[in-house]
C-alpha cells in the first residue's frame, strides 16, 4: 500500500539529498502534500543545483 515518488529531469532521477531519490507516501493525501512541498522547493530554487546537474548529464548524453 505504499507509493515511492521519483522526480526526473529527462531520464535522470533528481536526488533530494545525498542518496535520497524517492519520497514514500501511503495515501493520496500524503502524495498531494509531497507534491506541493516539492513544487514549493522548486519555485524557491532549492533544487536548482540538482536540476542543473541532471541537465548537464542529459546534455552530455546528446554529444555521444
Amino acid at each position: 500500500g505504499k507509493v515511492y515518488l521519483n522526480i526526473r529531469y529527462g531520464a535522470k532521477i533528481i536526488e533530494f539529498a545525498k542518496g535520497k531519490t524517492a519520497v514514500e507516501v501511503s495515501t493520496a493525501d500524503e502524495l498531494i502534500k509531497a507534491l506541493e512541498i516539492i513544487k514549493a522547493a522548486v519555485e524557491a530554487g532549492e533544487l536548482d543545483a540538482q536540476i542543473e546537474q541532471a541537465s548537464g548529464a542529459v546534455r552530455a548524453g546528446f554529444g555521444k
